[in-house]
């Protein structure tokens, strides 16, 4: 990698575009990028151990049904997978992934199931349509919204959650970039994986940026390398 590769990831590179989110991107490399995001998420989102640290918990404290919205989905794969770890746990709950892009719900309705559904909605839509849920979650969202997008959708998703939220993303970083430029390249033919993946990084944040840039009442944990997670109580009343 170049010195000015290396130069770039000092700040986040916010005037960076990732190509699937060009409306007029290949969709065949689109769907196939969606469809491969579960074999990336599984090796690198760390969500398996927040879930153990926080969904679970919660939702064996609620002694009742629970519901678990994935905001910003994508492709659902998040969801569905936390889904099968709480199927696995005993625990009854209504998972819905909600995503604004048709495209997006176009992938992630080829993995609805039992207990699973996905909805072409975003934060303000849902609020306005009266939904409530227990967590709220969201994945490798914050890097792609401005300064106004974040302030929104973190407002939103606490006001839809009654216990907590959980939004996790990147940790910008030479060693993550350089890591995941040569590991993400066998599955990277056909879609945008890798160039996107390495785009994401240059946006992303640092835990300590993430948590100056939110302010309170979040808190900004590294549950796994090259992660963060940004956490905060839920503001919706208990029967809201």
């Amino acid at each position: 990698m170049s010195a000015g590769g290396w130069a770039r990831l000092d700040a986040r590179d916010t005037a960076l575009l990732e190509l699937m989110d060009d409306p007029d991107c290949d969709p065949r490399r689109l769907a196939a990028t969606y469809r491969r995001f579960d074999l990336v998420n599984r090796a690198v989102s760390g969500w398996g151990g927040v879930y153990r640290a926080h969904v679970r918990p919660r939702l064996r404290a609620l002694g009742r049904r629970g519901r678990v919205l994935d905001l910003g989905c994508g492709g659902g794969d998040v969801v569905v997978r936390l889904a099968g770890l709480a199927a696995r746990d005993g625990l009854e709950v209504e998972w819905v992934g909600a995503d604004p892009d048709p495209r997006a719900l176009r992938s992630a309705r080829e993995r609805e199931r039992p207990g699973v559904r996905f909805v072409s909605r975003g934060s303000s839509e849902l609020l306005a349509d009266g939904e409530r849920f227990d967590i709220v979650l969201s994945n490798h969202v914050l890097h792609h919204l401005d300064a106004a997008q974040l302030r929104g959708f973190v407002d939103d998703s606490r006001a839809l959650a009654r216990s907590a939220v959980l939004h996790a993303d990147i940790a910008r970083g030479r060693l993550a970039y350089a890591l995941y430029a040569i590991g993400v390249t066998p599955l990277a033919p056909g879609t945008f994986l890798r160039t996107d993946g390495l785009r994401s990084i240059r946006r992303s944040y640092r835990a300590e940026e993430l948590a100056r840039t939110l302010g309170e009442p979040w808190r900004v944990q590294t549950p796994a390398p090259f992660r963060v997670l940004a956490v905060a109580d839920g503001m919706a009343g208990a029967h809201g």
